[in-house]
């Protein structure tokens, strides 16, 4: 009944050595986030929205400078330092100074600030080779960051000023003891000289001269103590508002939560593509099924061309007719889709070449396939040859019987009704048509009886046979009706139920030939190869697949 070109699902496998990889391109790596665009525009709008309310919300956060030299500490600063440890100050000493307890409480009282807070505002940097400290201060505001960092540049140099105010308080304080008791003594000694005598005097003259020379040198280190600059340093560069910028840049937010949110999507497509993968092309529907391409099918699209769509389909129907012959039976299989406007069109396609097409559908899409087949036929081209009309004429005279009483012959074998030892003669006798038959000593010989499928209603007429379900494609008519009732010639086409759901879509493929529709970027994958394995299982032998575009997944 049906003639099946050969190269099935193993067909690959048969060919030896297997099919070389195929070469991965650009398009294949941006085929799937652009057929996941749902999911990519939905975390860039998440990324875009969370910048805008981050700079909404969040304040932005400004960050001033201030430049402090260091300045050492010496008892004559106009005296040439050469190679005196006395002019080199420990920055290490005066980093731990500048970041101490001291100034960042001072901070802390004016800003009004928490401890940590101030702490983790306040930056301090220290150039390798030199006497230079820069300050950094983050507030929320131009204002705040210029005063917060001016007050730490401030507060370490009075801090500093003040440690060493101190120290110099104190070898002031232990020179004013020293020259106190040399004083005492020198009073002692005077007090002595006066009341000694002439051998004794001279001895407390010279010890008096010794005491004098001491104080003298007392006073003069004292002096030069007190004449010490105890100033550490100079701000060298104060922050000031109009230098800071007044905030961050919030198009650079922007565009980052944009651009964090587009990548975000295009990790999500690839996951959630690695979970639920999709045909998205030729080679993917190959690689799942095995099966020959037999066309493309554009689906109807809002701007799309309905000519295209039925050159399409005419393509795919010359793919199966050149691997069929009639009579013959297509199952259209899908795993979850609807392929009716398939069916549809490649029922008219294969009519308007002048066949016998019977439509079936056991699901009661009648009426859809009907109206997709007017639709389709009121776009054939104006050449197409019409043979008879839309409507035929009633025939006169008793109704032939409907192609639903007597389908097709079928070809019994069976013992002989007669008994062996009736004469043959007398059984011409009795039926003039029994000289037709098989001898009757033949226990092998067959007749021919009708297969009997009858499905009249009970008004006598049969709900496929009438006229006004043919309708007219070209030089061919389109029948329709159910699998039990197809026809046993011409082309039958079965408008199968999704094989995920129902099996009757791969049990009727079994008595004919069966046409795998592919729905782009919506068949799963894992759909799909369970379909050819039941296919397989089931010894079936498809012709191909047919991929037709729908629409993103």
């Amino acid at each position: 009944m049906t003639s099946v070109a050969g190269g099935g699902l193993d067909a690959n496998a048969a060919s030896g050595g297997g099919t070389p990889g195929r070469t991965v391109t650009l398009t294949d790596l941006l085929r799937v986030p652009l057929h996941r665009i749902r999911v990519l525009a939905g975390t860039a709008v998440f990324g875009l929205l969370a910048a805008i309310g981050y700079v909404l919300l969040v304040p932005g956060a400004v960050t001033a400078d201030a430049v402090v030299a260091v300045r050492p500490v010496v008892t004559d600063a106009f005296t040439p330092s050469g190679a005196s440890a006395d002019r080199a100050v420990n920055m290490n000493v005066e980093r731990g100074i500048a970041t101490g307890t001291e100034v960042v409480r001072r901070l802390v009282d004016a800003t009004g600030r928490d401890q940590r807070d101030v702490q983790d505002a306040l930056e301090l940097e220290v150039p390798t080779g030199g006497q230079i400290l820069r300050f950094r201060f983050t507030a929320n505001s131009p204002q705040d960051a210029v005063a917060g960092v001016n007050l730490a540049a401030a507060a370490y140099l009075d801090v500093r000023r003040t440690m060493y105010e101190q120290q110099r308080a104190d070898i002031l304080r232990s020179y004013d003891e020293s020259i106190s008791e040399v004083q005492d003594q020198q009073a002692a000694l005077q007090s002595r000289i006066a009341s000694a005598q002439e051998g004794e005097a001279d001895a407390a003259v010279a010890e008096l001269s010794g005491v004098n020379n001491q104080l003298v040198q007392l006073r003069s280190a004292r002096t030069e103590i007190a004449a010490v600059d105890v100033n550490p340093g100079w701000v060298t560069r104060e922050a000031e508002t109009n230098l800071v910028p007044s905030g961050g840049n919030r198009l650079l937010h922007l565009f980052a939560g944009l651009l964090g949110g587009v990548l975000l999507g295009v990790v999500l497509a690839y996951g959630w593509e690695s979970v639920d993968r999709r045909i998205r092309s030729v080679d993917d529907g190959r690689d799942a099924t095995g099966l020959p391409l037999l066309g493309t099918a554009r689906g109807p699209k809002p701007r799309g061309s309905r000519h295209a769509m039925d050159a399409d389909m005419r393509y795919v129907a010359m793919a199966i007719a050149g691997r069929t012959r009639e009579p013959a039976r297509i199952v259209l299989l899908t795993t979850r889709g609807d392929q009716t406007a398939m069916s549809a069109g490649l029922a008219v396609a294969l009519a308007a070449t002048g066949r016998e097409v019977y439509l079936a559908d056991d699901t009661g899409r009648l009426g859809r396939l009907r109206s997709e087949v007017l639709a389709g036929v009121a776009c054939l081209p104006a050449t197409a040859p019409s043979a008879r009309p839309v409507v035929p004429q009633q025939r006169q005279g008793p109704r032939p019987a409907s192609v639903d009483e007597v389908t097709e012959q079928i070809v019994v074998r069976r013992p002989s009704p007669r008994p062996t030892s009736l004469p043959r003669q007398a059984t011409a006798a009795g039926n003039p048509t029994a000289a037709n038959r098989p001898a009757p000593n033949d226990p092998d010989g067959t007749i021919s009886l009708p297969r009997i499928a009858s499905t009249t209603p009970s008004s006598g007429k049969s709900a496929v046979g009438e006229p006004t379900d043919t309708v007219v494609a070209g030089a061919g008519t389109i029948r329709f009706g159910t699998w039990r009732q197809r026809a046993a010639s011409g082309v039958v086409l079965f408008n199968a139920p999704p094989a995920e759901a129902d099996e009757r879509g791969v049990a009727a493929a079994r008595q004919g030939a069966a046409v795998v529709v592919v729905e782009q970027d919506r068949t799963r994958q894992g759909d799909l190869r369970r379909l050819a394995e039941r296919l397989r299982a089931a010894g079936v032998t498809p012709l191909g697949f047919v991929l037709t575009h729908r629409g993103r997944g």
